[in-house]
């Protein structure tokens, strides 16, 4: 597929198609008008000299200092410059790419006052897999995420390092093997690259995405395991949920029973099973996986506005005027990626504790200690579920919200700030941690069924099973774990289990 940016129509799978598969992208036709008309006005205010933040004045604190017209270009290539303080880790490249595509978007919208030619140089950048070096640490979500932005606006300019397919050098250098050439700043364009929320909002795109796969994955985690401790599915009947009506329940137990329907596992325990009912990890996993769905899709209505949203600060309108504001401010995407998180977290609370009762000799149903047919000798997947108690035990400190903190920054100019970076960092490595916590649960199930044959369960889980074995093989003695859990889980960022 291909992605046209007018700034109004990106999708979330726009942001993947790009980030992660190098779908080409160009700016629109209408975009690009919309540009050069938008930009005939900056530059008309320009030459009036008015007093027009941004464009004639300094920045932030500094808004009340004059400019004369013959540094304005030198204003705004400092202010990339000065910005470009960011620290750290260096992003991955899909979020890089992300962002970029998300700044080229907004540009594209036509508040920016911005040219064209910046949009698309940004496109010819991502077609190229061109991208630049941009530290993780550094914003604070408002005025936009500056610091990150203005690393990637060096790169516009030709200054810093960039990464290609080849290797990675001087960002001219390589912008020059590319047939490409940097851009020399007008007014407000310096301004119009950085003042924006396109770095948290790149990686909250791609979670949100993420998020919906790990949910998948969740549901065939837990019903392969409800299968390998003889779990009852009559709590999963829809007359439960329909009297509770929470929708996202009401979906998670539908899920569990379309994977569960067929099962000979459990028609041959329905009649001499002794127990009422199941633990609370098995028997309540709609209750807690359904709110999780509703979470996402809560998180979702907020980060998918701002992939066409108008960020910028002046905002430049057709009928000539500039008006400031706070469309910067990242509050909406730093709550929803803050929910998430917690929602996140959740999901690898309930695997770890279903991992636990498969592995556990007291609790798991006459299946072997640790899965192993020679405990003792054997440790089997003893260590695997310590694996998960710990990556659970970091997602619940950092679900703490990033959201409700603040310092204020640029001397309490910008006196309230969402730390929206912050959360979005976060969410990263709990989306991380929860998807071994998954893969472990998805390893230790498939054992727990192999002790289960010749029954097999219903199709659904079984397909699942089969998508388990094609990259881990069953365990007969012990051996190395950790390369299974990391194939496992980049198996489910891919989506193979959902």
């Amino acid at each position: 597929m291909s992605v046209s940016l007018d700034g109004y129509a990106l999708r979330l799978h726009d942001v993947a198609a790009v980030a992660d598969d190098a779908a080409p992208v160009s700016l629109a036709p209408a975009a690009r008008a919309r540009m050069q008309q938008s930009r005939g006005i900056v530059e008309a205010l320009a030459a009036k000299g008015e007093a027009v933040y941004g464009v004639t004045t300094g920045f932030g604190k500094l808004s009340d200092i004059a400019i004369p017209a013959e540094r304005l270009a030198q204003l705004q290539l400092n202010l990339v410059r000065s910005h470009a303080a960011g620290v750290g880790p260096r992003l991955e490249e899909r979020f890089v790419r992300a962002m970029m595509l998300l700044r080229a978007n907004c540009l594209a919208k036509g508040f920016s006052g911005a040219r064209p030619e910046l949009v698309e140089l940004l496109c010819a950048m991502l077609n190229a897999r061109l991208w630049p070096d941009v530290p993780e640490q550094g914003s604070v979500g408002a005025s936009g995420d500056l610091a990150p932005l203005a690393h990637l606006a060096l790169a516009l300019v030709g200054e810093g390092m960039l990464n290609h397919p080849g290797g990675r050098g001087e960002a001219k250098a390589v912008l020059a093997q590319y047939g490409l050439a940097p851009v020399a700043l007008g007014p407000k364009e310096g301004l119009a690259l950085i003042n924006g929320t396109q770095a948290h909002s790149a990686i909250a795109a791609l979670a949100v995405l993420e998020a919906r796969r790990i949910w998948e994955t969740a549901h065939t985690a837990g019903a392969m395991t409800l299968e390998a401790l003889l779990g009852t599915p009559t709590a999963f009947d829809a007359r439960i949920h329909d009297v509770r009506g929470q929708r996202g329940q009401q979906e998670s137990a539908r899920r569990f029973l379309g994977l569960l329907e067929g099962s000979e596992i459990r028609e041959s325990h329905r009649s001499d099973d002794p127990r009422v009912q199941d633990a609370y990890g098995l028997r309540c996993m709609p209750q807690v996986h359904g709110p999780v769905l509703q979470a996402i899709e809560f998180a979702e209505s907020l980060i998918a506005p701002e992939l066409n949203a108008a960020t910028d600060n002046p905002l430049v309108f057709d009928d000539g005027t500039m008006l400031s504001g706070g469309n910067f401010h990242g509050q909406a995407a730093a709550m929803a990626l803050d929910v998430l998180a917690i929602a996140m977290t959740n999901l690898a609370v309930m695997s770890e504790r279903r991992t636990d009762r498969l592995t556990h000799p007291d609790l798991n149903e006459g299946l072997p200690p640790f899965l192993t047919p020679t405990a003792g000798v054997s440790s089997g997947f003893m260590m695997a579920q310590v694996t998960a108690a710990a990556l659970t035990s970091e997602c619940k400190v950092l679900a703490h919200p990033a959201s409700v903190d603040t310092i204020p920054t640029d001397g309490s100019k910008e006196d309230v700030v969402p730390m929206a970076m912050g959360a979005a960092l976060k969410l990263r490595r709990i989306l991380h941690n929860v998807r071994h916590v998954l893969a472990v649960e998805l390893m230790c199930a498939a054992q727990g069924l192999e002790y289960r044959r010749p029954l097999k369960s219903g199709p659904g889980v079984e397909r699942v099973f089969g998508a388990v074995r094609a990259r881990v093989p069953a365990l007969s003695d012990d051996r190395v774990l950790g390369p299974d859990i990391e194939s496992l889980a980049e198996g489910l960022r891919l989506g193979e289990f959902a």
